[in-house]
């Protein structure tokens, strides 16, 4: 029997109490959140590869389930096993293949750049507007401010910002080899590093935990294979499109174009870009069919197959995603960018299966509020 203090009744203590409850969860929730900044703060870079090889063995996961569906003789292990095989051969038969090629393209691509960049700075800085442009622009992007380089410095920004990532090819590549191998061996035994996780929860949490731990990674899978098909058709159509208008290096820019849309939003912006920069080269009208072909396809992609693919995704609305690249990529660089939107759906999925439906929390606080007014 609970303790009570004289002149107190049990049901003038029920309020209280409920309202000590509501403040520790209050302070356990701003305690978990100053954590996690905390972490990310302190182990950004080492959080961004857990989370990468997190979303490579969800892919390979995802893709196991699927092929045994189709062949239900393969036990789990073989399945990934096969999957994993199948990917490494599409690799290297597209890099025997066509590697050379687009490798080609890519270093005519980011040259042309360079030199197609270079001649805008040339033509902005004849005009009073165009200094002022200049005057502003960082000098990562070519601007006057604090800016040693020449001409070359905007065309080599904005060719970096294409094909940076060849600079630092063998950090790139170390990191990208941690994270296969590191999602790999997640993919193979999920439900032993799910277990390990668990372990650090209090055991009346964990079945709570394990579940919103699933609902991240099915939204996980559902967003990365839709965002892939996305990818798919934006760099196809782009592709085609650039060489029927005639612009040069149209394998390369559609390549770009279906990568950066990995990145939604911004990421059309960045493959369409370089296209519009080539498009300036060969004339005015070339270019401004190029922003058309562009435009038309973000319309289809965002009008129609967003719509198709959200339907087994967490639906993001463009605000919170645009939002989302804006933090994350402030703390986090560059990988933060690219892993935004992922990282941003599963956290809307974990929120929306962990609090109830708004027309339940309201009808919940109603019966809190009588029953404070009739005890």
């Amino acid at each position: 029997m609970p303790l009570q203090f004289p002149g107190s009744t049990p049901s003038n203590n029920e309020p209280p109490a409920r309202e000590l409850q509501r403040i520790a969860l209050v302070m356990r929730i701003t305690l978990a959140i100053a954590l996690s900044m905390l972490a990310v703060w302190l182990m950004g870079d080492v959080l961004t590869v857990i989370f990468a090889a997190t979303l490579v063995s969800i892919v390979l996961h995802g893709l196991a389930r699927t092929l045994r569906k189709g062949l239900p003789f393969l036990n789990y292990t073989a399945a990934v096993a096969l999957v994993t095989l199948i990917l490494l051969l599409l690799i290297v038969g597209l890099g025997w293949s066509s590697g050379p090629a687009i490798g080609d393209q890519f270093l005519r691509l980011k040259q042309a750049l360079v030199a197609q960049s270079g001649g805008i700075k040339a033509q902005l800085s004849d005009s009073t507007l165009g200094r002022t442009i200049l005057d502003y622009l960082p000098t990562s992007l070519g601007g006057n401010a604090q800016s040693s380089g020449g001409l070359s410095s905007f065309g080599t920004g904005i060719a970096g910002s294409v094909t940076g990532l060849l600079s630092s090819a063998f950090g790139v590549l170390g990191t990208l080899a941690v994270i296969l191998i590191a999602g790999l061996y997640f993919a193979l035994s999920p439900s032993q590093y799910i277990d390990g996780v668990l372990r650090l929860i209090p055991p009346a949490q964990r079945g709570t935990v394990r579940e919103l731990m699933l609902t991240a990674g099915a939204t996980l899978w559902a967003w990365t294979a839709g965002q892939a098909l996305d990818m798919l058709v934006v760099g196809i159509l782009s592709g085609i499109g650039l060489f029927f208008i005639g612009v040069p290096l149209a394998l390369a820019l559609g390549v770009v174009a279906g990568l950066c849309n990995f990145i939604p939003y911004i990421g059309a912006i960045l493959g369409a870009a370089p296209a519009v920069l080539l498009g300036l080269s060969i004339g005015r009208k070339e270019a401004l069919l190029v922003i058309v072909l562009y435009s038309v396809i973000q319309f289809f992609e965002g009008n129609v197959m967003a719509p198709l693919i959200q339907r087994r995704a967490v639906h993001m609305p463009p605000a919170i995603a645009i939002l989302s690249q804006t933090v994350f990529s402030t703390i986090l660089g560059v990988p933060g960018l690219i892993l935004a939107s992922p990282l941003t759906a599963a956290i809307l999925a974990v929120m929306d299966k962990a609090t109830p439906p708004l027309e339940k929390d309201v009808q919940t606080r109603e019966e809190l509020e009588d029953e404070d007014q009739t005890s």
